[in-house]
């Protein structure tokens, strides 16, 4: 423990931030770095407790106290190697995850949370500074080859696994460029696509392949797949988005909000964009649903200089704080302000859409909307709802983004020719115990087979899929398990 009085001494600080009016002007990052004395306040305020449920907190099972006190003693080596000891990605994960580690944090039960994901972020970003992140590539090769198909969030840290298990690995992506998600799904002004590009050059760097443009089921063949490779590893996400079946969905101005993600991320990397420009200059742009994809549409809307950004919720606007439905440590269903909503939008909650409204010439120009009055159970989750009489109008909207989640995997091609079974909900079936499918030689892991979930779950899924995976090529496994890693903190 770094400082026995460091969490009486010193509060919760976060990295300034660009001013909202200028960085809207830009798609890049705008979280500043800490300044060294800051960090090791921050560091400073883990109390090293006797129970640390930020390890359960987390999906990876990160070792938190122990990082958080190499940085404190400024030992980058050592907190570089703890923090990577259970993550392979936290240049990601201390940009873009919500840090479920933080609600499970015990200092939160009375005072903010410890500050892990910044301090997450700072380690790795610290550690590339100066020169310790190094490729890994394995002294033995086994011979085995694994094919990983999809290359997010999940498949990068399978391929990145199971290469250093010593075996052949190939990454098989769709798209022009590796990151899946990262790359075309989350705009640059959260992460940057040189970030992901740095991890690429390294996997390859570590002996990884990667074939871009590899459409597995489309124009790769299932079976060549399944002849050539002794395993194989299906990560390619949920992304069927789930759509609203509503008048007016054919008109001109609707879209999924991946689609308009996509897009921009695209421009910003002056790669060419497929189909006719999603834009939302001039506009009024609603977005339909209040969850991070409906925010980073919110942010992308208004750097393209919206006329208006409206995003609608369904359900009932949070609680600001815990509940006593929400006690710690677990994870609280509670209001949350993003940064491209302090950049500006007019967010409304418990909203139905009931109309797209058309011009009479196949243009959106707006859209009915209904009040809705919700029920709640007894935990405290709401539980049905009514239409409020008298509350329908019409309101202006030029371009509307459905960001309302994703129902499943895509089956036609890859998994309908490969014939593996899905559960009730379209995923991959595999379970948790093995992530195999009903083909031996083939596991599944991410979204593709626990359905949409966060970026730090497909790692923690890549990770526990691959000591599998290794298993079933090896007949044992020396890489690391999160159960193994918490079995040995509590020892």
């Amino acid at each position: 423990m770094g400082k026995p009085t460091g969490f009486l001494e010193f509060t919760r600080e976060l990295p300034g931030k660009a001013d909202p009016k200028n960085r809207v002007k830009h798609y890049n990052e705008f979280v500043e770095r800490f300044a060294e004395p800051k960090l090791n306040e921050q560091a400073a305020r883990c109390m090293n407790c006797g129970v640390p449920f930020c390890h359960s907190g987390c999906p990876l099972g990160n070792v938190i106290p122990e990082f958080n006190d190499a940085v404190y003693r400024k030992d980058w080596q050592e907190a570089y190697d703890v923090l990577t000891s259970t993550n392979n990605f936290p240049e990601f994960t201390g940009r873009i995850c919500p840090a479920p580690c933080e609600s499970a944090c015990v200092l939160g039960i009375n005072q903010p949370p410890v500050a892990i994901e910044e301090i997450e972020k700072h380690i790795i970003e610290i550690a590339f500074d100066k020169g310790l992140v190094k490729a890994r590539a394995p002294r033995v090769r086994t011979g085995k080859k694994v094919a990983v198909i999809g290359s997010g969030p999940a498949g990068l840290a399978a391929a990145a696994q199971l290469n250093y298990a010593g075996h052949n690995v190939t990454v098989f992506e769709r798209d022009d460029k590796p990151g899946g998600l990262l790359r075309y799904g989350i705009p640059d002004f959260k992460l940057e696509k040189w970030v992901v590009e740095r991890r690429v050059a390294l996997m390859e760097e570590e002996g990884i392949v990667f074939q871009c443009n590899a459409n597995v089921g489309v124009n790769v063949s299932v079976n060549d797949i399944l002849r050539e490779y002794n395993a194989v590893v299906l990560a390619g996400g949920s992304t069927i988005p789930r759509d609203l079946a509503i008048p007016g969905r054919e008109l001109k101005g609707v879209h999924f909000a991946m689609d308009f993600l996509k897009q921009q991320n695209k421009r910003v990397s002056k790669l060419p964009v497929e189909g006719e420009d999603i834009l939302a200059t001039g506009k009024n742009v609603i977005v339909i649903g209040g969850g991070d994809t409906g925010s980073d549409c919110v942010g992308t809307s208004n750097r393209h200089g919206a006329n208006s950004v409206t995003q609608l919720e369904l359900m009932p606007k949070p609680p600001g704080m815990r509940t006593e439905f929400m006690p710690w440590p677990t994870y609280p269903m509670v209001l949350k302000t993003s940064s491209s909503h302090e950049e500006g939008a007019d967010r409304q909650w418990a909203i139905a859409t009931k109309e797209f409204v058309g011009d009479g010439k196949g243009n959106l120009k707006g859209l009915k909307l209904v009040n809705l009055e919700w029920t709640v159970s007894g935990d405290g989750r709401p539980a049905r709802c009514v239409e409020v009489p008298g509350s329908e109008r019409v309101v202006p909207c030029e371009l509307a983004l459905l960001a309302m989640g994703f129902i499943q995997p895509q089956h036609t091609g890859m998994i309908d020719d490969l014939g593996v079974e899905t559960d009730d909900r379209g995923n991959v079936k595999a379970t948790e115990k093995a992530y195999q499918t009903t083909i031996p030689k083939v596991f599944a892991a991410g979204d593709m087979r626990r359905g949409q979930s966060l970026v730090v779950w497909a790692i923690s899924e890549g990770r526990e899929c691959a000591r599998k995976v290794d298993e079933f090529l090896m007949g044992s496994s020396q890489l690391e398990s999160k159960d193994h890693s918490l079995m040995f903190l509590s020892m």
